[in-house]
């Protein structure tokens, strides 16, 4: 497609801070997006386990549902326990298709009861290449069962780190009251937020929806404090990556069921098979038959031997040389220091310990398949 075709890029409500600060700009999920800045991905990385990082993650698509039957709505497009939601509370949750694949991975939160006139009876944070076609599939499917509503105007900081509690606590000490997965309002600098304490980096942190027309004015007062640094997207995907967590479109797609990308967890009792609530979403009775019959492949975390880190695309051979998976995400763990990646791999190549060979440019590296988190999880429970 030549430029003068293409799409303007959209921006976020910190585009020009993000240049003010120095970031290098790449197109991202069709949003022009910091990579990182200055002080580059290793620092940035680094800071975010040692301190406090800040994140603008506007691109994704905030969704809220509004009505009775939202709860039981929702369930029937996702696998997970959402009427079982408790007020303030947030869950990890995946659209899935009549196949069983992921259409999507998202959050729901269900707001306390005082605070859904303003941010709805659930509360979804959709990712960025995908929140056209959720928003979509939301109307069309139970858009007859409650009111399916986007918020454009509403933008997302992530403040992410050990430090991140006592930074945000400066602007409303409320926020030290949330443990993992609870979420709630909250006044952060003149701003109405909606304040989960959840992330994408394995650390403690919040994940903080705010009005668009506010969003710098947050940003600038949060990056005064000495703890806070800007962060880009080529530390927050180590970062990810270093706390085992998927990215859509890499790690899972539409064509990989939640228990072949090892999600199972997200799946509640009561959803499971045999559950009170078994079934009734898209793919169920594959995902059903796998709960029984296990998959022929998995998704695993992968540690090299060698110094030299494994990138997404890569193919996975067993001792013969035979193909029997690919990596989906790899990089040079900067705080574990060792190659990480994520990959799948065929069933019976999947027990912890097998070493498996990457083919790094015509050279086969030896990996180890190895249980995720790398870099161990710090939420606060």
């Amino acid at each position: 497609m030549s430029s003068d075709t293409a799409a303007p890029l959209l921006t976020t409500p910190l585009n020009a801070l993000h240049r003010e600060l120095g970031a290098r700009m790449v197109p991202f999920a069709g949003y022009d997006m910091p990579v990182q800045y200055p002080a580059g991905v290793m620092a940035e990385h680094q800071h975010t386990r040692g301190a406090a990082g800040l994140f603008d993650v506007s691109h994704m698509g905030q969704i809220r549902l509004d009505g009775p039957d939202a709860a039981a709505a929702l369930e029937s497009l996702v696998p997970v326990d959402v009427v079982g939601l408790k007020p303030g509370q947030q869950r990890y949750a995946l659209f899935t298709n009549e196949a069983g694949g992921i259409l999507d991975d998202l959050m729901i939160v269900r707001p306390a009861d005082a605070d859904r006139a303003a941010f709805g009876d659930l509360l979804l944070v959709v990712n960025a290449a995908c929140k056209e076609a959720d928003l979509a599939h939301l109307q069309q499917h139970i858009g007859t069962r409650c009111t399916v509503t986007a918020l454009p105007e509403r933008a997302l900081l992530a403040l992410q780190g050990p430090q991140a509690v006592d930074a945000l606590a400066t602007l409303n000490p409320v926020v030290t009251e949330l443990r993992f997965m609870q979420g709630r309002a909250a006044t952060l600098a003149g701003a109405a937020c909606f304040v989960p304490r959840s992330g994408y980096t394995g650390e403690d942190g919040f994940e903080v929806s705010v009005p668009a027309e506010q969003a710098e004015h947050l940003a600038r007062t949060l990056l005064a404090d000495a703890r806070v640094q800007p962060i880009g997207l080529g530390a927050r995907d180590t970062l990810r990556l270093e706390a085992g967590l998927c990215l859509y479109g890499h790690d899972i797609d539409t064509s990989s069921s939640p228990l072949e990308a090892a999600l199972q967890w997200a799946i509640q009792k009561v959803r499971r098979p045999g559950g009170e609530r078994a079934g009734g979403y898209p793919g169920a009775d594959r995902i059903a038959r796998e709960f029984t019959d296990g998959t022929t492949r998995k998704r695993v975390g992968l540690v090299g031997q060698e110094r030299a880190p494994v990138r997404e695309g890569a193919t996975l051979h067993d001792a013969q040389g035979q193909v029997i998976g690919r990596v989906t995400s790899g990089t040079l763990g900067p705080t574990v220091n060792q190659p990480v990646a994520m990959g799948w791999l065929q069933a019976e190549h999947t027990a912890l310990g097998t070493v498996v060979h990457a083919d790094v440019r015509g050279k086969r590296l030896p990996m180890t398949v190895t249980a995720m988190p790398f870099a161990p999880h710090r939420y606060v429970r």
